[in-house]
């Protein structure tokens, strides 16, 4: 007879450690640009002002600069990195092929498909844009296409898409202001293709939402020059 088999008992679900903490909240100041490209950031004056200690703010500082959004410099002031149009459309390509991947898994999915968890969100977004409340309809947009992603099956694509979508965040919040009419359109689209189990029409309305960044881009870099990397335009 086989031994008795000892699995242990369930450890609690972590909670975020205070680096997580830290970096949430630089990583949305960056991306909401209240820390624009070129601004200085000390560890010593981060800690102090976010009531941590150091070694977080330096663990969040290197994850940040790992992603390209800051440029740490050994006995000088950390910097805000310019916005790199490189980057955004690398990061553009890698999102539209994994997002339109897994809104074809989602329509796949069939009955399976809880569509009502999109439409509870669509109002959510709905009702942060008559409030014109850009960070709540950024962080909604978010959460609409993590949502598709947990319902193709593959939630732990979001990771990768977080990831990779970060250098077109700073643009994507910069441009809410005459876009999110069109993406909170273009994600009813979405919804009705995916209810129609359309699989087709779900994938191009994916494809078209996710493939304005390029005249984003350049109107953006009209009305915010000082903002990107001189040696790209």
């Amino acid at each position: 007879m086989a031994g008795k088999l000892n699995i242990g008992a369930l450890e609690p679900t972590r909670s975020p450690s205070v680096t997580d903490l830290v970096y949430e909240h630089l990583y949305k100041q960056v991306v909401e640009t209240d820390l624009p490209p070129g601004a200085k950031l000390s560890e010593v004056e981060v800690a102090r002002q976010l009531g941590v200690s150091r070694q977080p703010v330096r663990d969040a500082f290197y994850r940040l600069s790992q992603q390209g959004f800051l440029l740490i410099r050994p006995q000088r002031a950390t910097l805000v990195t310019p916005i790199s149009i490189e980057a955004v459309m690398q990061a553009h390509f890698i999102r539209t092929s994994l997002e339109m991947a897994t809104v074809r898994a989602a329509v796949e999915m069939g009955p399976e498909c809880n569509t009502k968890v999109l439409d509870e969100m669509l109002e959510q977004q709905r009702e942060a844009y008559d409030a014109g409340d850009k960070a709540l309809f950024h962080q909604l947009d978010d959460e609409f296409h993590k949502i598709i992603s947990e319902l193709s099956g593959h939630g732990y694509t979001w990771s990768l898409i977080r990831e990779h979508k970060a250098h077109m965040d700073r643009v994507r919040f910069l441009s809410l202001s005459f876009t999110a009419n069109n993406a909170l359109e273009e994600h009813e689209g979405i919804v009705k293709a995916i209810k129609e189990n359309d699989v087709d029409a779900a994938v191009e309305a994916m494809r078209f939402h996710l493939s304005r960044i390029a005249g984003i881009v350049e109107r953006i870099h009209t009305t915010h020059p000082g903002f990107f990397e001189t040696d790209e335009k």
